[in-house]
């Protein structure tokens, strides 16, 4: 261990920066293969670890208890970690591969439900040489991407029961919605194959049809956008399940006097589920909702409930969206369908629900709007956007073909 320190200590005080791109190439390929080395020895050494009983010595009931409380690691990589520590106990080929570099602890995790007690006693009754079945995925995993060895793999279990009964595909479904102080929501879940193909096919339409010139975001970035542009369709369709009597709406509570300030004045509003956003963020929301005044106490208990007013009436939304057609930020063009309605100048401060105060957006320019981005229409009828600092984005003409 302490000459592995040292040698640690010796790569980190190279200069990097001074490689040619040959030498940082290399250079990582034999990080990597090194890095593989390191997971095997420590994924055999938490295997004799959770034979032994060790984590009693801390206290700790099991080995994925200690290395989550000790390693610092999350619950599914411990629990990962030990499941390749069992796995392996069966799998001597792809143990030694691992153990070479030649083999990823991520590719040993792809494997390792080849090697359950379940299976191998079924591999055992069919009279499946599991030996030969350890060398071949050995072999694939050295060769191959990780996609063609999944593949192997999930070729060999469908077979390894073909007349067993279909699983029901709620049982591999799960979904779990964490909400932080600042009202991120992180999601974290999985789907089975046909659950998750519907979810990709859904999510890849609106990618693909939304994908302006000069898009820089990232991969997950638009994947994430395209996930909340499914559930704005849904709430704008009406189309969704009733909820305590009433159809359901994102709803957000703002005291008048931040929504009317034009401050951005942060975690001013509420939510429904109880994050908080910022008044800019509310103010968003209302250029395409329906506003219902409360008068409050000095209590806080509500004296009366005013008449909800819908910000955008239908007919006018038609006219809008009869002219503007798409999403009319420079570079846009969503379809009408994902769009709100936006005041060019807010209604809060005095701007007219009308066809010429109104324009379609987009929920991501919708937001780019708010925060300092603008977009106007000439007296020619043409869409023109600035950005923050004055200066206009001018989409650079077609090449000729």
């Amino acid at each position: 261990m302490s000459e592995l320190r040292s040698a640690l200590d010796a790569l980190a005080v190279e200069d990097v920066h001074a490689l040619s791109a040959r030498e940082q190439l290399d250079g990582i390929r034999q990080l990597l293969e090194l890095r593989n080395r390191i997971d095997a020895q420590l994924t055999r050494r938490v295997r004799a670890a959770e034979l032994q009983q060790a984590p009693e010595d801390d206290g700790m009931k099991s080995m994925r208890s200690w290395l989550r409380g000790h390693g610092r690691l999350g619950g599914a990589a411990a629990g990962q970690l030990v499941r390749n520590g069992r796995a392996l106990d069966h799998l001597p080929a792809l143990a030694s591969a691992f153990a070479e570099g030649a083999v990823t602890a991520e590719q040993v995790a792809v494997v390792a439900p080849v090697a359950t007690e379940s299976r191998r006693t079924a591999a055992l009754a069919q009279g499946i040489d599991l030996a030969e079945i350890d060398r071949t995925l050995a072999e694939v995993a050295a060769e191959r991407r990780i996609e063609q060895l999944t593949r192997v793999v999930h070729h060999y279990l469908s077979r390894l029961d073909p007349d067993g009964p279909e699983p029901d595909p709620t049982d591999e479904r799960s979904l779990t919605l964490s909400t932080f102080s600042d009202g991120t929501v992180v999601v974290r879940g999985q789907l089975d194959a046909v659950g998750g193909e519907k979810l990709k096919t859904a999510l890849e339409a609106v990618v693909q049809a939304d994908r302006p010139r000069g898009d820089m975001r990232s991969r997950a970035q638009q994947l994430a956008d395209a996930m909340v542009q499914l559930a704005d369709n849904q709430l704008a369709s009406g189309d969704l399940p009733v909820l305590r009597t009433a159809k359901p709406n994102v709803v957000v509570t703002i005291p008048a006097d931040d929504l009317f300030d034009p401050a951005t004045g942060p975690s001013a509003a509420t939510t429904a589920f109880g994050s908080l956003l910022s008044a800019a963020k509310a103010r968003m929301l209302a250029c395409d909702g329906s506003i219902t005044p409360i008068t409050i106490d000095e209590h806080g208990m509500p004296l009366n409930l005013g008449r909800t007013k819908r910000v955008v009436p239908p007919h006018l939304r038609k006219a809008v969206e009869l002219r503007d057609e798409t999403c009319v930020f420079a570079g846009c063009g969503a379809p009408k369908y994902w769009c709100d309605v936006h005041h060019l100048v807010h209604w809060i401060f005095g701007g007219e629900t009308s066809l010429e105060n109104s324009a379609l957006l987009c929920e991501r320019h919708h937001t780019k709007v708010h925060h300092g981005f603008r977009v106007q229409r000439d007296p020619g009828g043409r869409w023109r956007t600035f950005r923050p600092d004055g200066s206009e984005i001018v989409i650079a003409p077609r090449l000729p073909v």
